[in-house]
C-alpha cells in the first residue's frame, strides 16, 4: 500500500479489526519510511459492476459516488454517516449478488429509493427529485400526494 503522504510503497499493518456491520475491515497503517499514520478500509468485492445509464453510455459502479448522493439527499437530516454506509454496503452486495454483471442505473436508483423511504421522507423526496428529473414545483406537489395517498391506505 503506498503512503499517501510522501508516496512512499511500503507500508506496515498496526491494526486490523472488522467495521460494526463485519463488512468491512479497517487496518490502521504505518509508512516504513515517514512514519505517518493512515487508515485504509478493505472490502471483498464479488464482481465488477457495470452501470448502464439511461444514453446507452456504461460507467464502472463508483461506491463512493452511491454514498455521495445518498448523502447529498441526507445532508442536514437526522441520518448518521454509518447508517448510509450500511446503505451502501447493502446495496453493493444485492447488486454483485444479482448475477448480473451489467446494472440499469434504474435498479441502483430504485434501491437507494426503497432504503431512504424508510429512513427519511426529506432525503427520500430529494433523491426522487433529482432521480426522477422534476423540472416544476407541480412535480414535487404530486410526487408529496403520491406519498401521501400510500401512508393512509397503509402500504
Amino acid at each position: 500500500m503506498r503512503c499517501p503522504f510522501c508516496g512512499h510503497d511500503d507500508t506496515q499493518v498496526k491494526d486490523s479489526r472488522p467495521t460494526e456491520d463485519n463488512s468491512t475491515i479497517r487496518r490502521r497503517r504505518m509508512c516504513l519510511d515517514c512514519g505517518s499514520r493512515f487508515t485504509t478500509f478493505e472490502r471483498v468485492q464479488l464482481r465488477d459492476l457495470t452501470v448502464l445509464k439511461r444514453n446507452g453510455r456504461r460507467e464502472p459502479f463508483e461506491r463512493d459516488k452511491l454514498i455521495r448522493s445518498i448523502s447529498i439527499s441526507c445532508r442536514k437530516r437526522p441520518v448518521e454517516a454509518d447508517r448510509i454506509e450500511r446503505i451502501a454496503n447493502s446495496i453493493q452486495r444485492r447488486l454483485e449478488s444479482s448475477g448480473e454483471s451489467e446494472i440499469p442505473t434504474e435498479s441502483v436508483g430504485e434501491m437507494v429509493m426503497d432504503a431512504l423511504v424508510a429512513l427519511d421522507q426529506v432525503a427520500y423526496v430529494r433523491f426522487a427529485s433529482v432521480y426522477r428529473n422534476f423540472r416544476e414545483a407541480k412535480d414535487f406537489e404530486d410526487f408529496v400526494g403520491q406519498i401521501g395517498d400510500e401512508e393512509d391506505s397503509g402500504d
